[in-house]
């Protein structure tokens, strides 16, 4: 029980919470991307609810985290994944179509299972920080991991409550968000294990992979939306 007392386990509480805190700002963006389509008075439950979820599932990637980097090919559908996570958010959010009959709960839920999936696939590489934080806790490491996680999710959904509002005043915003997720998409599919070792090792390579992941998704985001019937871009 001592342990709690001691500098080391309160440093590595403190990293786990700054390196959240850090690696979240991405996170934000899309719990407010994926909530901007709920009613006013719903968005901070979609926040919450779609935080907390990631949270959950990031601490059972902590025990998986080396094992899955090193599939080969996953961050591959990963960031296929999020590539098409990020065009769908670029959509405007339907109203008017046959979508509008959906119950305004089952679009809360449709918001936090976004939220959730994202999460899961950015959050492969950045469980590995949370993990090598906690390394030195001994038999604390799971209880580290929840603790300094827990702590950071207000800190994560007043985040994605600022962007929130931002994105009301500024659009634009709205495209920068889901180009972040093409840029994370294009990294993540340059660093997979199976495909990095035939691919020069250089940043010009890994920046190169990261701007098309971004400007994919803007160009099918953009051209999949101008195909849409004009009633259904009030966003």
């Amino acid at each position: 029980m001592l342990e709690f007392l001691t500098p080391a386990f309160w440093i590595a509480v403190g990293q786990i919470i700054l390196i959240d805190i850090l690696l979240g700002g991405d996170n934000a963006v899309v719990i407010a991307l994926a909530c901007r389509g709920l009613p006013k008075q719903q968005r901070k439950l979609g926040i919450i609810y779609g935080t907390a979820g990631a949270i959950v599932l990031r601490v059972i990637l902590i025990a998986f985290a080396l094992a899955l980097l090193a599939i080969p090919y996953l961050k591959v559908v990963g960031g296929l994944l999020l590539v098409w996570i990020g065009v769908k958010l670029l959509l405007p959010p339907e109203e008017d179509d046959e979508h509008a009959n959906i119950a305004s709960s089952d679009k809360l839920w449709s918001a936090v299972k976004t939220v959730i999936v994202a999460d899961l696939v950015m959050s492969v590489d950045n469980v590995l920080a949370i993990a090598g934080a906690a390394e030195n806790a001994g038999q604390h490491q799971i209880f580290l991991v929840i603790f300094g996680l827990i702590v950071s999710i207000p800190i994560i959904v007043a985040g994605s409550q600022l962007v929130l509002k931002l994105m009301d005043r500024f659009p634009i915003i709205i495209t920068l968000g889901g180009m972040l997720l093409g840029w994370i998409a294009g990294h993540m599919i340059f660093t997979d294990p199976a495909l990095h070792e035939h691919l020069p090792d250089s940043k010009a390579w890994e920046y190169g992979f990261a701007i098309a992941g971004a400007l994919l998704v803007l160009a099918l985001g953009k051209g999949l939306a101008a195909r849409r019937p004009a009633g259904s871009e009030a966003a």
